[in-house]
């Protein structure tokens, strides 16, 4: 039975949601209810890649044997290939194919999301297929959730700190203001689900080909021969360029040279291509205010390279778990105490964020991004530091500025 007073109240039960629900649990906090409008397990439109730093959190929470019980693939690197066509692979740090280590998976979010729910649920209450509609507002603070149940009822839950955990089209962002990110910091992307695709050799695959140009053309390995095949661009470029993108993934897949006989015999399942927008870390959104906080998608944390969002969704958890525990045992939930959450989040975030939006800005510089390419096949010093970049948090904040890149290819 669903409390009408709460501690906190969790909206959204993906990566940000449940990660937050565990920690407040281990924390102490207990007194929490985390809601969703769907009943788990769920689709989730992504593409599928658990990172390093998702298994760290995920090793954290003690968590990492039951997501692997459920059908994953291993990954151990990244296959890149250039505009002017070379490719290159670039291992993972620690990869070792032989001893079988596991830098890191594809795993559908069907699947994982529905480890990380289950999990939570657990830890604290949980309300599925409850749908937010509004926030109680009291004396300048959000003080706590109305919606709707599947069978009609309405419900008003109270609570000291309503989190924000409900991906890109926020309900809580949006009833506190905050908006969606600019044009230029959000991209439009594209998902299939392929079996049959040929070639693949257990690393994801990141294309920079002519007609996604700044964009790029994806192909992750899942569990059962199974590929999430998609594409991703700026949506201001879209919008610039008036691109029916379904279309895009569809054309490359059936005319690209370097495509073409590798889906020869490809079948997309029956939800065939689906779209949906990325709220890009480049864009530091106000994340908190009077007694409520956001984490993930919602808070717009998505790697603007890489386009990896779990890790950074479990990492802004985990920290905003922190400092809700803080806020109430001090019982202030004002927006000055919480932005104590939004400080260690960029502290620990915002360095990897702004690397990953210079080397998704080598992009539009086609020439360059032949050569950084061309230069990782030859030269394994910047194998090595892209290897870091994609992989490894730490790594990403020793290259700062696009020029750094540029004096290690020199090197």
């Amino acid at each position: 039975m669903v409390k009408k007073q709460y501690d906190v109240i969790i909206v959204g039960g993906g990566p940000g949601g449940s990660s937050t629900a565990m920690f407040l649990a281990r924390n102490g906090v207990k007194d929490v209810l985390l809601v969703d409008k769907a009943r788990f397990p769920r689709d989730k439109i992504c593409g599928d890649a658990f990172s390093g730093k998702s298994l760290g959190i995920a090793r954290e929470l003690g968590i990492v044997g039951e997501i692997e019980k459920v059908p994953n693939e291993v990954v151990y690197g990244v296959t890149f290939s250039s505009p002017k066509g070379t490719i290159v692979d670039i291992p993972f740090p620690g990869a070792d194919r032989e001893r079988k280590t596991k830098p890191g998976f594809c795993i559908k979010r069907f699947d994982g999301d529905n480890v990380l729910f289950q999990n939570a649920k657990k830890a604290v209450d949980t309300l599925e297929e409850f749908t937010v509609q509004d926030l109680v507002m009291e004396n300048g603070f959000v003080a706590g959730v109305k919606g709707r149940t599947k069978a009609g009822e309405e419900l008003e839950i109270r609570a000291k700190v309503v989190v924000g955990a409900d991906g890109t089209s926020s309900a809580v962002a949006q009833k506190v203001g905050v908006g969606v990110s600019p044009p230029e910091h959000q991209v439009i992307a594209t998902r299939g689900y392929y079996r049959g695709v040929k070639g693949m050799n257990g690393n994801i695959e990141l294309h920079f080909i002519d007609e996604v140009m700044p964009g790029y053309f994806w192909i992750f390995p899942l569990a059962n021969g199974w590929a999430n095949v998609g594409l991703g661009i700026l949506t201001s470029e879209k919008q610039k360029r008036k691109m029916d993108i379904r279309k895009l993934q569809e054309d490359v897949i059936r005319n690209s040279a370097l495509f073409r006989e590798r889906f020869r015999d490809a079948k997309i399942d029956n939800q065939g291509i689906k779209v949906w927008t990325l709220p890009l870390g480049s864009y530091h959104r106000k994340n908190h205010g009077n007694g409520w906080v956001l984490v993930g998608d919602a808070a717009s944390l998505i790697d603007p390279f890489s386009g990896e969002g779990v890790g950074n969704a479990m990492t802004s958890g985990k920290i905003t778990a922190k400092h809700i525990s803080r806020a109430l045992m001090e019982n202030d939930t004002s927006e000055k105490s919480l932005s104590q959450y939004d400080k260690e989040l960029w502290e620990t975030i915002g360095p990897e964020l702004r690397t990953s939006y210079n080397l998704q800005r080598l992009g539009k510089f086609k020439p360059l991004l032949n050569i950084v390419i061309e230069k990782a096949a030859t030269k394994p010093k910047v194998r090595e530091a892209i290897s870091g970049m994609l992989a490894n948090e730490q790594a990403k904040t020793q290259f700062i500025s696009p020029l750094g890149l540029v004096k290690l290819m020199l090197s």
